[in-house]
Parts: C-alpha cells; structure tokens; sequence
C-alpha cells in the first residue's frame, strides 16, 4: 500500500474519532439534562400517556382499515376486523367519558386505559397520594361504568404540581 493511501486512512479515522468524540459528549450533556429534570415529569406524563396512547390506536385503526379495504362485505377478515376497528372505538370512548367522570371528583388530571383484549382499566390520578375513600369511590365508579370486577381494576397515584 502506498504512503499516500495510508496517510488517506489514518487521516480518515482521526476524523471519524473526532466526530465521535464529538457526538459522545454532546449525547452525554443532553442524557444529563434529562436526567437532572426526571426525564418525562409528571406534569408532562399525562399530555405524554394520551398522545401515545392515540398514535399507537391510530396505527391501530388504519391497519384495520387497510385490512377492511382488501376484502368484500361478508368475508370473514372483512366481518372481524370490523367488529375489532368498533371495540377499539368504543374503548377509546369509554376512555374519554372515565376519564371525565374521574376528574368530577376533584383531581386536575386523570388517565384511564380500558383494555380491548381483557376486562382491565388501568386509572392514573393526579395525586400525591391515594387514600381508601378515593380508591373506593374511583372504584365504584369503575365497576358501575364498565362492570369490571375488582380484581381488574387498578388505581395508580402520579403527581404532578399544578
């Protein structure tokens, strides 16, 4: 190989370890800044959970709908993924109308996830802390809308300064 050539390559891997050197310290600054705020803050966990929740129901409903659009009326795929596009649409309704229902009790913020493959509900308040009155009456409120058992229903504190 030629003096020129090898000059070539070490030049170029100098330069690619500057870059990375670069890159390394500019991704551990960012890591740090994140870290020094708790990454996703509580205040922002609310915003973050639903917005996530709609995009990845969206993804959701337009596979259906793709899978919908490639067979006929009265075909078995055609049937199932409609009556699974409604369940997801009545879920995230019923999402909506706890939701509201929870936060009639006087929290600021809430989140409730009803799951379409199982009877689960999965609430987030906003709350520094979660006593046996408001577990009970987020409880019965759960059970009276949706018919969930107990068991099933889960009931999680996340605080958020207002």
């Amino acid at each position: 190989m030629s003096n020129k050539k090898k000059i070539i390559i070490m030049s170029s891997l100098v330069l690619l370890l500057a870059v990375t050197a670069i890159f390394n310290f500019v991704l551990a600054t960012t890591a740090t800044d994140v870290s020094a705020n708790g990454g996703v803050t509580a205040a922002n966990y609310f915003t973050t959970y639903r917005s996530e929740r709609t995009s990845t129901r969206n993804e959701e409903l337009v596979q259906l709908d793709s899978v919908i659009a490639l067979y006929e009326e009265g075909d078995e795929k055609y049937e199932e993924a409609t009556e699974m596009k409604m369940e997801i649409v009545a879920a995230m309704e019923q999402e909506l109308v706890l939701e509201n229902m929870v936060k009639s009790l006087g929290f600021s913020d809430a989140v409730v996830s009803v799951s379409v493959d199982s009877d689960n509900v999965n609430v987030f308040i906003n709350s520094a802390e979660l006593n046996y009155d408001t577990a009970l009456s987020i409880y019965n409120m759960m059970k009276n809308e949706t018919g969930i058992v107990a068991g099933n229903v889960i009931i999680m504190p996340v605080y958020a300064e207002s």
